[in-house]
């Protein structure tokens, strides 16, 4: 993620910015830093393969990609270029929240329609924004991750995808001007370089309030804003603000003896967005993005109970090569604490530890 490599703070973020338009100025960020795998790989190129750039010679072909300009589409065979992989796949999306993302029917549904059909919409009227709310350990980080590695090869570790942290990036009140300079000069340089950019904005309900309305006119219905065009670009926005109303509800309906599968999107949504721009310890306090409809979708993540607990224990004893014991599942999941006291329905700490506890049983 290009934007958390550059330090702490203002000094770190203006470093980056300055870096990057370093190499802008040169032939764009990436690219020029990976032609030698690119050369490599067209060497090593399959007899069909190189048929396939005929009449041109290889070595036009091998010029073209050590340039930079010439061949492009050949280069991004061996090289991350901007925009998605070949092609976004529905199927792939959906098994992905399937087996990685539990106890979430609201968020596997508004996410899988959300990203698919922006992605494969030609002409979109305005950036796809996303604001993911809930208790820590429900799975808000992870779907940003399963959106980014979904769309890029490299995930959260591509240069297209950009993640800033409130606490990190923008630590202090008295430098709001400057960061909001510094974040509209960050996006709309790599917007200009790749308009399939994604933006993901960790910790909102500790941003300072106002800090984030600089990037307004960039989440708009406009064409182009200074010559520029954020139309195909996404913005993910994370945040535990909301999370008490999205409880509510979530234990409303068990003391009812309702399913939680039984929650709909319109049993909380308005309520939510309400409750985050009246927080006033959320970085959408009174926020334009908010007042103005620019948010696509508030995506609920529901607090997590025993059963899901279970999943997430199952799911990273199998990523461990283990076999899955459910003794150890039952006692793992049996350590966690529970919400509210008297009931102990949902994890307090959702899925966010159930990791580190697995090693106590796994010492070796």
């Amino acid at each position: 993620m290009a934007s958390a490599r550059g330090g702490t703070g203002s000094a770190g973020l203006a470093a980056v910015l300055v870096r990057r338009r370093r190499e802008n100025a040169q032939g764009g960020a990436g690219p020029g830093m990976k032609l030698g795998r690119a050369a490599l790989g067209l060497l090593l190129l399959a007899p069909s393969v190189v048929q396939a750039v005929e009449p041109i010679s290889l070595g036009l072909a091998l010029a073209g990609v050590l340039t930079g300009y010439i061949y492009p589409r050949l280069y991004c065979l061996f090289a991350e270029c901007c925009g998605q992989k070949r092609s976004l796949s529905r199927e792939a999306l959906q098994k992905d929240l399937d087996n990685k993302l539990f106890g979430q029917h609201l968020a596997k549904k508004i996410i899988l329609n959300a990203v698919f059909g922006f992605i494969n919409n030609p002409k979109p009227k305005k950036p796809l924004t996303l604001s993911l709310h809930g208790w820590t350990g429900t799975g808000k980080n992870f779907v940003s991750k399963i959106i980014a590695e979904n769309i890029y090869e490299g995930g959260l570790n591509s240069d297209y995808v950009h993640l800033f942290v409130a606490t990190l990036h923008f630590p202090h009140a008295s430098n709001i001007t400057l960061y909001k300079d510094q974040l509209q000069l960050w996006i709309r340089g790599n917007v200009s370089a790749c308009a399939r950019s994604i933006f993901i904005f960790d910790e909102m309900d500790k941003m300072h309030a106002g800090l984030i309305d600089a990037i307004k006119p960039f989440l708009d219905y406009y064409d182009l804003v200074d010559g520029v065009s954020y139309q195909k670009a996404i913005f993910i926005f994370l945040s535990n603000a909301g999370a008490e109303r999205i409880t509510d509800v979530a234990l409303d309906f068990w003391r009812s003896g309702k399913q939680r599968e039984d929650i709909k999107l319109k049993d909380i949504e308005h309520a939510l967005s309400v409750s985050v721009f009246n927080n006033k310890n959320s970085g959408f306090w009174h926020s334009s993005l908010i007042d103005r409809n620019l948010i696509d979708y508030f995506v609920p993540f529901l607090p997590l109970e025993y059963k899901h607990l279970k999943m997430c224990i199952r799911v990273e004893m199998q990523s461990r090569g283990y076999e899955t014991n459910e003794d150890i599942v039952s006692r793992v999941a049996e350590e966690m604490t529970f919400f509210p006291k008297e009931e102990r329905v949902f994890s307090d700490k959702g899925c966010k530890t159930v990791f580190t506890k697995l090693d106590y049983y796994y010492d070796d």
